[in-house]
This record gives structure tokens, sequence and C-alpha cells, in this order.
């Protein structure tokens, strides 16, 4: 066994009459890059918010860093990285103004964030804009700088919530290398997918939830080996019952195609 970082003990949320986490029971080690999967509504980024204490109201036990943080204290936070799927950034400041900020608000030196922020920039080939407005920014651009934001303070634990939304090819082979080095490196990764490929390749281990319940959890080849399926979008569809796609493909393109 290797170092607890994490730990959810019969996690239940209730969204008024309905119960969107049903008794989550997880432990995640240091090093390991989870991929956390699931049907829109299964109950994902519930988990992720409650874990970052964004949404409260639970019941059960989250203990981060072998502390229940439901003791109120929030330095565990700082230690924490965060990529939501949907962000509200500064347009008015640039990079730089952004990135410094966010690094100040973490407990780095001005400098040392800039000089941390700058390199990064360039690092991820938007080195150019970075004393340009985020305003002016294209949705790669956006999407790099959140990642970076969520890289500064050299956290323990990442949360990612589909983070290469936007990005090219070229930028998602640098982004897959820099978590495979930061997992080596013992940093541990939660990321939240659709896209399959990308959890399957970079993933030590997949949880799937379903209807608020884990349906699956181990590695991609141990989940292959359980459901007999080829690759992991195949296990999903079988473990989440989902066999329509085809037929509604197929009867999409006739509608499409009337005249």
């Amino acid at each position: 066994m290797g170092e607890e970082v994490l730990s959810i003990h019969d996690l239940r949320k209730n969204y008024g009459s309905k119960e969107v986490l049903q008794g989550i029971n997880l432990t995640v080690e240091r090093g390991e890059i989870i991929g956390y999967i699931g049907p829109n509504g299964a109950g994902k980024s519930t988990t992720v918010k409650l874990l970052l204490g964004i949404e409260e109201g639970y019941s059960g036990e989250i203990k981060i860093f072998g502390r229940d943080i439901s003791d109120g204290n929030i330095d565990y936070k700082r230690r924490i990285g965060y990529v939501p799927e949907i962000a509200e950034v500064y347009d008015n400041l640039t990079g730089q103004e952004y990135l410094t900020f966010i690094g100040e608000l973490y407990g780095l030196d001005c400098d040392l964030a800039d000089y941390k922020a700058k390199s990064l920039m360039e690092l991820f080939g938007v080195g150019e804009v970075y004393h340009s407005r985020i305003a002016s920014y294209s949705k790669g651009m956006r999407q790099k700088l959140l990642i970076i934001s969520s890289m500064l303070h050299n956290p323990d634990i990442l949360f990612l919530d589909e983070p290469i939304n936007g990005l090219d090819a070229n930028s998602v082979m640098i982004f897959k290398e820099i978590l495979v080095q930061l997992a080596a490196q013992g940093k541990t990764i939660f990321y939240s997918s659709h896209i399959m490929d990308v959890v399957e390749k970079i993933s030590s281990r997949i949880i799937l939830l379903h209807g608020g319940k884990i349906a699956a959890d181990g590695s991609f080849a141990e989940l292959k080996d359980q459901n007999m399926e080829g690759t992991l979008e195949e296990i999903f569809n079988q473990l989440t019952d989902f066999h329509e796609h085809k037929d509604i493909g197929t009867r999409f393109v006739s509608v499409v195609q009337e005249v």
C-alpha cells in the first residue's frame, strides 16, 4: 500500500429529493492518475465540488491528506490544483496579471509567480500573449492559462474536469506527458472526462460512476479482462447499458437527409 492522500466513505449527496451520490467509497494513493468517468448526471462534478469544498451538505466522510475536511480547516486547499469544465476568468486582466494574482493567492512571491508563469506560458506555446488581455485569447489559449494556473503553486493533487477542451493535438500530447511526469514525481491526478481514448491512455486506474454509485474500479487492463471488451468506450457502454448509439445515429442522419 502507498501513501493515502484521499479517502471517501459512504459519501451521499441530495439535491432536493434526488440522491445524486448514493454511498461512494474510495481510497486514492499518492502518484495515481484516476480517470473518473460516467454518463452526464452520474455525480462526477458533484464529487469533485465536494472534495474541493465548493459544495457542502453531504453525509459520509471525506479525508484529504489524512484530515477530515468537515472540520473547517481549509489549509488543504493550498495543496490542490483545479481546472473546472467551465471557468470564468478576468477578461480585462493580462495573462501576467491573472497568473501572478493566482500565484500570490497560493502564497507565492510575486516575482517567483511572474517568473514561473512566464516560463510555463512560453513552454506551452503561448508566451507571446503573456502581456495581452485575456479577452483577446482564443479558447485554446484560455484553456492553457487555466491549466497553468492550476499547477503554478506545485500542488500535490490536481482535479481536472475536461481539461483538454480547445487544445490542439500537439498541446494534448504535451499535456499528457506533463501528467505522466507529475504522477511519476508523486503527484496525484483526478481526471474527469468524456474523451475515453485519453482516459484509457493516461489513467493508472479508472473509476466509472453510474447512477450515483461506483460501477467499476480498476486499471484499463483489469476492466478489459472483466468485461471482455476492446476499448474503454465499449466497456463504458456495456457497464452503463447503452447500446442505442448506432440506431440513434442512423435515425439522426435519415432526418438530416429528408427533403
